[in-house]
């Protein structure tokens, strides 16, 4: 298991919410918070954006549906009512649509956020994006503040939605691995200052990939997928519980 340093472990918990964002249980004698009554009544209805690279485009997928196929069956099984959305579609799950765009960097991404977020108007974004920054070696050293001005792009644009933002899986390309871990640390204090500014922005920590888990030396293979699925799930489980999710509002796609 991936260990991190002491100031490091704290800010990744306060970025997941751990401790921080999510309502305590009730005391004997009080009422449950009503956030926590809604989440256990009525799943939130989810219009959900997976947006990012190859990884959620689903490459090292037998399928093609990569951790897309997995979260669709978990969200369904708990009950949300689902619409996946984005311009691209590939698997072959019934909701096919996606924003995975393959090799891209985090620039372009942010390059298009305007107009597909416009579109679509998502509730929540799962976010994983950043492998072709440090794998292509393009300007790693300003990678993270590319990510943070992508995820304000995002929160502007959506600001009902909730953004869930996967940390950089493992690889092993020697090129990635020689920035991943430091690009990573870096990704708990860009999510807890969107926090602090009042935005729905969560963490989800993807170190439970191992290389194990990969198909080739980027992408995943579909238990790789599985255990993306598993931390998105958590995120937007948590995201709920919070009270965070809102319903989706109406959108420009046609």
């Amino acid at each position: 298991m991936k260990k991190y340093s002491a100031p490091l472990t704290a800010a990744l918990a306060a970025a997941l919410g751990l401790g921080t964002a999510l309502p305590a249980a009730a005391l004997p004698g009080t009422e449950p918070p009503p956030s926590a009554v809604r989440a256990a009544a009525a799943p939130a209805a989810l219009r959900l954006m997976p947006l990012g690279d190859s990884i959620t485009w689903g490459v090292g997928s037998p399928s093609g549906n990569g951790y897309r196929g997995f979260l669709w069956n978990r969200l369904s099984a708990e009950g949300h009512a689902l619409d996946f959305v984005g311009s691209g579609r590939n698997g072959t799950m019934s909701d096919r649509d996606n924003e995975g765009h393959s090799g891209w960097r985090i620039d372009q991404i942010t390059g298009i956020a305007d107009s597909v977020l416009a579109r679509y108007r998502p509730n929540v974004v799962t976010l994983e994006i950043g492998t072709n920054d440090l794998n292509g070696n393009y300007q790693v050293p300003t990678a993270p503040d590319r990510l943070r001005a992508l995820i304000d792009r995002i929160t502007r644009d959506a600001p009902d939605a909730t953004v869930l933002v996967g940390t950089v899986i493992v690889s092993t390309s020697g090129t990635e691995e020689a920035h991943r871990p430091a690009f990573n640390a870096k990704l708990p204090g860009i999510v807890q200052a969107a926090q602090a500014a009042g935005k729905h922005v969560r963490l989800v920590d993807m170190s439970a990939l191992t290389g194990a888990d990969l198909a080739d030396s980027l992408h995943p293979n579909d238990n790789g997928f599985r255990k993306m699925a598993d931390a998105f799930n958590a995120g937007v489980q948590a995201a709920d519980a919070a009270g965070w999710i809102k319903p989706p509002v109406s959108a420009s796609r046609g």
